[in-house]
This record gives structure tokens, C-alpha cells and sequence, in this order.
């Protein structure tokens, strides 16, 4: 084995899922949601590093008329930037509950550090007005001259922290035909089977039916119909052990191999270079036919990072692995 492969040595992750998890941590609720909030605004203060077009003049006069504020002459600047303005809002937030804010620069505005969002209305899919944002830009980051390290500062976007409030509730509704659906992050047969399963084991009693790879449909019980809040904490903390289908990620270029713990290897005999690695009657020498133990007789026999991937991709293309592969 050359004396540099540990300066390159392969980077192994190994994932199991033998543990449970709480059904919180894979699903949520049909009907809690996220929404995506969107407005156009302009934010002022900038030290002359604003756009130099007349679409910020035209907003800001605009403004001006809006608030019965009378000018005698067209409003112009360049210190202030038409700007994108993004906010998240969860499911469940009522009026007066804080958003955070991202803003861009829509124009050639060359920075926005040191401004401040005027007060812009937030839109819904809907063209509803959910959240009206202000306050102070933060471009963060930090300046590089002198130093090679560090990332250069973008200040054409920044964060408004908690610069959105929101005024009007998006309409929310779990429950239909007294059921609750669940809907899993990772759609999966085994796992919404599993799901539905440890459901009814919890409740000692047949209410949950997985519906198709992503839904699990959960009948409200009588006992519960006024504490709903009750049984929806019960449901998230139900134990379930997920499933996956097995999946190999390599990258050629860090050398780095993402895999299951029981990725299972077809018999074959491979001549590679000056040595030869054959699986046997589902045996890698003495040990199951995995990708782990496969791994490990290559790094044995002197196979170099770069040798173990090559090796792999063509197993996959050869149908010997039964698992699927992602190169990056």
C-alpha cells in the first residue's frame, strides 16, 4: 500500500436503522404546512450604494402619495434599493406572532448593508396580504482583505431577523371526516405499513390504515373528540422503526462513500489491477456479502479511494449491487 493513501484515506459513513423513531421526526400532519410569503419593497439608509435606475424614485414617490405626503419634485436617490422580500409561515402562527425576513437586491444596487426595509406587505399563492415586514438589514458575514480564508461578504442579500408580523392567519384544517392524516417525509411502503402498525399497537385498537406509500389515514377516537391536541402529541411520540430503499452516494471527488449498514453484494469475481476479489455463496472470505465488508477487502488488498468507487460504479452497472447508486 503506498505511503501516501492515508493522506487520502476513504472517508466511510455507516448508516443503520435499527432504532426507532418517533413518528414526529419522519411525518407531519395533512394540513400543516408551511406557506411562502413574497413582497416587493425598497429599503433606504444605503450610503450611495443604492440602484441607479428610476424604478426606485417611481416606488418611493409612489409611497409618498400613498401617506398623502406631497413632493414639489420628483423624488430621487441612491440611497435606497428596490428589493425582493421572503418570509416561511408555518402552519398554526396567529396575528401578531414574528417571521423571519430575506431580502435581495432586485436592481444593480451594489450593497444593502446598513439599510432598512420600509414597510412592505407579504403575499400569499393567493394574493393575500398575510405579514407586513420592516427594519434594519443584516448582511452579515465578515470582510476578507488580507486574509484567503474566509468568504467574501455578499451584500446584496440580507436577513431581517423576526421582521415580519404576521396579521392575518392562513386558513388551517387537519381533521376531515373525523380522521387525521399522516403524511411521511420519505415516502415509503414498509414504512407507512410499519407506521400504521405501531399506531394501532399504541392505541390498542385498529384506527390507523396506511393509504398508499405517503398517507396514513387515523381515526379519531370518541374518547378524544374534544381533546384533540391530546391525541395529536400521542401520535407523534408513537415509536416507529422506518424504512428505506438501500442506497450507495459516492463523490469522486472527496473520495467519500455514503452507505447502509446491510447493503447486500451479489456473487462475482473481479480482476482489478494486481489483486482479485471474488464473493463466494454470499461470503466476502468470511464475511456476509455486504458493501461494508466489500469495502473493507479492497482497502485490504491496496485499493486507493478512487480504485473502491470505480469498482463500485461498475458492480452497479453490472447489477451485482443491490442497492441504488448516486455519484455526485
Amino acid at each position: 500500500m503506498k505511503k501516501g493513501f492515508l493522506s487520502i484515506f476513504l472517508i466511510l459513513i455507516t448508516i443503520t436503522t435499527f432504532s426507532t423513531v418517533r413518528l414526529k421526526d419522519i411525518a407531519y400532519f395533512r394540513g400543516a404546512r408551511d406557506n411562502q410569503l413574497f413582497g416587493i419593497g425598497v429599503v433606504t439608509g444605503l450610503n450611495g450604494t443604492g440602484d441607479s435606475g428610476k424604478v426606485t424614485s417611481e416606488l418611493l414617490n409612489n409611497m409618498m402619495k400613498n401617506l398623502n405626503i406631497s413632493l414639489q419634485n420628483t423624488f430621487t436617490t441612491k440611497n435606497s434599493a428596490v428589493v425582493f422580500v421572503f418570509a416561511d409561515i408555518p402552519a398554526f402562527y396567529k396575528e401578531g406572532m414574528k417571521l423571519d425576513v430575506v431580502v435581495t437586491a432586485a436592481g444593480d444596487s451594489k450593497s444593502l448593508e446598513g439599510g432598512f426595509l420600509i414597510q412592505t406587505p407579504l403575499y400569499g399563492a393567493d394574493n393575500q396580504v398575510y405579514a407586513i415586514a420592516q427594519g434594519s438589514v443584516l448582511t452579515g458575514g465578515v470582510e476578507v482583505s488580507g486574509t484567503a480564508n474566509l468568504q467574501k461578504r455578499n451584500k446584496v442579500t440580507g436577513v431581517i431577523p423576526q421582521g415580519a408580523i404576521v396579521e392575518n392567519e392562513i386558513p388551517t384544517s387537519i381533521i376531515s371526516n373525523n380522521t387525521v392524516t399522516v403524511l411521511l417525509r420519505n415516502p415509503d411502503v414498509t414504512t407507512a405499513a410499519r407506521t400504521a402498525l405501531s399506531i394501532n399497537k399504541q392505541f390498542g385498537q385498529k384506527l390507523a390504515k396506511a393509504v398508499n406509500p405517503s398517507s396514513i389515514k387515523i381515526a379519531i377516537p370518541d374518547v378524544f373528540s374534544d381533546d384533540l391536541i391530546s391525541f395529536l402529541a400521542l401520535i407523534e411520540e408513537v415509536e416507529v422503526d422506518p424504512d428505506s430503499r438501500a442506497k450507495i452516494v459516492v463523490n469522486e471527488k472527496t473520495g467519500t462513500i455514503v452507505f447502509g449498514g446491510n447493503v447486500k453484494v451479489a456473487d462475482f469475481t473481479l480482476n482489478y489491477g494486481n489483486f482479485v476479489i471474488s464473493v463466494n455463496n454470499g461470503k466476502v472470505g468470511d464475511s456476509d456479502a455486504t458493501i461494508y465488508n466489500l469495502v473493507n477487502a479492497l482497502k485490504a488488498a491496496g485499493a486507493t479511494p478512487q480504485d473502491v468507487i470505480a469498482i463500485i460504479q461498475n458492480l452497479s452497472a453490472a447489477g451485482y449491487l443491490y442497492a441504488d447508486l448516486v455519484v455526485m
